[in-house]
């Protein structure tokens, strides 16, 4: 079992992503949503939306279809 990531996007897009593969029963996360918050350069860092490895067929067709 290890973490893959399916999207490089920004802090929202990543959100809405996670939101979406949940709804569909895919357990997902977000990283580096909270990097360099403090000096502001938080939305030029794209976040990592990342699935289980058994996952990341449906987790990219869902993702591609949105």
């Amino acid at each position: 079992m290890a973490l893959v990531e399916v999207a490089r996007v920004d802090r929202n897009l990543a959100n809405i992503l996670v939101g979406r593969l949940e709804s569909e029963g895919i357990p997902a996360v977000a990283f580096d949503g909270g990097a360099s918050i403090a000096d502001g350069s938080w939305l030029f860092i794209p976040v990592r939306v990342m699935v289980d490895d058994g996952d990341v067929a449906a987790a990219s067709a869902i993702i591609a279809s949105a």
